[in-house]
């Protein structure tokens, strides 16, 4: 196991630096040029400076010199700035942001633990209603419940993101006045403490209840038909002539081998705790790092941009690390020992 695991992380790191190189070629092929910018910046505040030299200035300052391969090995923290001090990713530098003047880290710090905060209880909560579900349709599979439920999961399914949070708000905030059509807390209030956390979850709740809503179909579809393949399994008959009842079977045999393709919906949405829900965070005003992101793009702040690039990337090769590696927990035939 240690062994597959050190020649995956060496695959990771290859693949790691292989996009990393890309996303950042592509990033500089667009007309954003922060050092032009400062440069006609001060000569508009100062008439008397040259612009060539204050352009050659800020273009050391931000490693822009040079050429491609030397910026991007800059911007990992391998080669030196014009100074000579090394400052990229390996060196824990993210980069500044245009906009908001401010290291990237500090920028997307307080959106990154709040989108963790929604997301997570989103994922317990679609994972706690959408497993047992299903699990419960391919039991009852042609029942007048399966049938219903089937029904409400296509409904849900087919509905775009915007259009259920639009009537969840003229329901839930509107007419029923539960909830707070948007914001992260409540205007005019300084809480502090648990009484501040008590009013952060009550504003995220109906975006909650949204994003839930939203998974239920889709999953819950996914589970019943991974259920329905494990039920129809000779070991499953095999059990059921034995005489185990029928509890036992799904709980005990069925629902082990249905783990096998449920395993990587449930560490994909492990990990998407982290990645953020640009639809949901821009309809409900919350400054979560989807919302972030959605902003760096159109602002072309681009420094922001490929930090966040550059971690789902990493998040993608962890998802699959980790998909592989539960693979052969939950299925004893499946070795990645080699």
């Amino acid at each position: 196991m240690s062994k597959y695991i050190f020649k995956r992380l060496l695959y990771m790191l290859a693949v790691l630096l292989l996009l990393s190189f890309l996303v950042f070629a592509v990033y500089n092929l667009l007309p954003v040029d922060k050092a032009a910018d400062m440069a006609r910046q001060e000569i508009a505040a100062n008439k008397n400076l040259i612009y060539a030299e204050r352009y050659l200035y800020w273009q050391r300052k931000y490693g822009l010199d040079g050429n491609l391969l030397t910026r991007y090995f800059r911007w990992i923290g391998l080669v030196s700035f014009y100074d000579g001090s090394f400052n990229g990713l390996l060196q824990g530098n993210l980069g500044s942001s245009v906009v908001y003047g401010k290291p990237v880290l500090e920028v997307i710090k307080e959106p990154l633990l709040n989108t963790v905060f929604l997301n997570s209880f989103g994922a317990v909560a679609a994972l706690g209603i959408t497993i047992p579900l299903g699990i419960f349709c391919a039991a009852k599979q042609g029942s007048k419940r399966d049938l219903g439920v089937q029904v409400g999961t296509i409904v849900g399914y087919s509905m775009p993101v915007f259009i259920v949070a639009i009537l969840f708000i003229w329901l839930f905030a509107v007419k029923l006045n539960i909830f707070p059509v948007s914001g992260m807390g409540s205007v005019g209030k300084d809480y502090t403490g648990f009484r501040a956390f008590l009013d952060k979850a009550y504003h995220f709740t109906l975006p909650l209840i949204v994003m839930t809503f939203c998974s239920l179909g889709g999953m819950t579809r996914y589970v019943r038909a991974s259920m329905i393949d494990a039920l129809s399994m000779d070991c499953i008959r095999t059990a059921r002539a034995k005489g185990l009842r029928e509890r036992l079977v799904i709980k005990s045999h069925a629902w082990r081998n249905a783990l096998i393709p449920v395993v990587s919906l449930v560490i994909g949405w492990l990990l998407g705790i982290f990645s953020g829900s640009i639809m949901i965070e821009n309809i409900f005003g919350l400054n979560g790092i989807g919302k972030v992101y959605f902003d760096a793009l159109t602002a072309n702040d681009n420094e922001i941009v490929l930090a966040m690039q550059m971690f789902y990337i990493f998040l993608a090769l962890i998802g699959n690390l980790l998909v592989d590696l539960a693979y052969g927990l939950v299925d004893p035939r499946i070795r990645v020992n080699k």
